[in-house]
């Protein structure tokens, strides 16, 4: 597997009896880069991120971490790799400093290089100041910082992060994303995965998994220009799930709720707005807003998972 990447993936496919979790899965993730697995609960993104981990095994394909077969060096990956679950993995009941200490001795951090280590990690995370407070009274946000912290201790190359920031607030994700990014300028790679639209921006590259499958890949621009086929429009009424039903049955017609209104995608030919239009004024429904807009990375998101069970059907 090529030296240019720091992580690889071909075919790879995970059973769980009768379940299929995730569905020959093939990527590669360039050194340095951060890499975006988008999708919702359930897509898979954890299972495939437990067995590049060295966590589990797979039931087919082939992968490779920092250069580590992980189906043979499951343990030799989990040495040279941080990792950052969905859950609050550290200890309450010590302090921000204690747990520094702690899994510094867990990663194997040299002790003369421990000093060093947990001031970056301190002044890093901007926990100096918190470094004496129980772990349990910090918020949701420290806490995230104090588990990347201690996941990068030992310097890791390649970092993967499970939906690192479900739960804490807009806030503290921001702060968190520009940790990760600062991580990332220094020549490491980053592998988060989030069902968070708006932290996928973040990300250099994405893959947007469904039903154990990777539906699409790219940049977020690239995704974005993907629905070049579609006109996409912002729509508000006083009733959106009577505007939905009147825009069922055009196939080349298809609407999702977004905020207080609607996004709808229209697909091929011209005149898109007379036709909303006039299938509204067919139910008497009044057009308070309707105005052509560039798409988001969650309405290229449903675009795609609508496809995907168009295709199915």
């Amino acid at each position: 597997m090529s030296e240019n990447f720091a992580v690889v993936t071909e075919r790879l496919v995970k059973r769980f009896g009768d379940f299929v979790a995730v569905d020959h899965v093939s990527l590669e993730v360039e050194k340095g880069e951060i890499f975006g697995f988008l999708g919702p609960n359930g897509a898979g993104k954890s299972t495939t991120i437990r067995m590049l981990c060295g966590l589990l095994t797979p039931t087919e394909g082939r992968g490779s971490v920092n250069g580590l077969d992980i189906a043979t060096q499951p343990e030799e990956i989990r040495r040279v790799i941080g990792y950052m679950s969905q859950k609050f993995s550290l200890y309450d009941d010590l302090t921000a400093e204690e747990n520094i200490d702690f899994f510094a001795g867990m990663y194997g951090v040299p002790r003369d290089q421990r000093p060093e280590r947990k001031r970056y990690v301190l002044e890093m995370a901007n926990l100096s100041e918190r470094r004496g407070a129980l772990t349990c009274t910090l918020s949701g946000g420290w806490k995230q910082r104090l588990a990347l912290g201690c996941a990068i201790l030992h310097d890791p190359p390649v970092l993967f992060l499970d939906e690192p920031t479900s739960g804490v607030d807009p806030i503290a994700r921001q702060a968190f994303w520009e940790l990760i990014r600062q991580f990332s300028k220094t020549g490491h790679t980053v592998f988060v995965s989030t069902h968070y639209m708006d932290e996928a921006e973040y990300c250099h590259r994405l893959a947007l998994m469904y039903r154990g499958k990777v539906i699409a890949l790219g940049t977020p621009q690239e995704l974005k220009q993907s629905l070049t086929s579609q006109q996409l429009f912002r729509l508000e009424t006083a009733d959106p799930l009577a505007t939905m039903r009147a825009l069922e049955g055009d196939g080349n017609i298809h609407s999702a709720v977004f905020g207080g209104g609607l996004h709808v995608a229209v697909a091929g030919g011209d005149r898109a707005e007379d036709r909303i239009r006039q299938k509204l004024a067919a139910q008497s429904i009044e057009v308070r807003r309707l105005e052509k807009i560039e798409p988001t990375m969650e309405d290229v998101f449903v675009a795609t998972i609508e496809e995907e069970e168009r295709k199915a059907a």
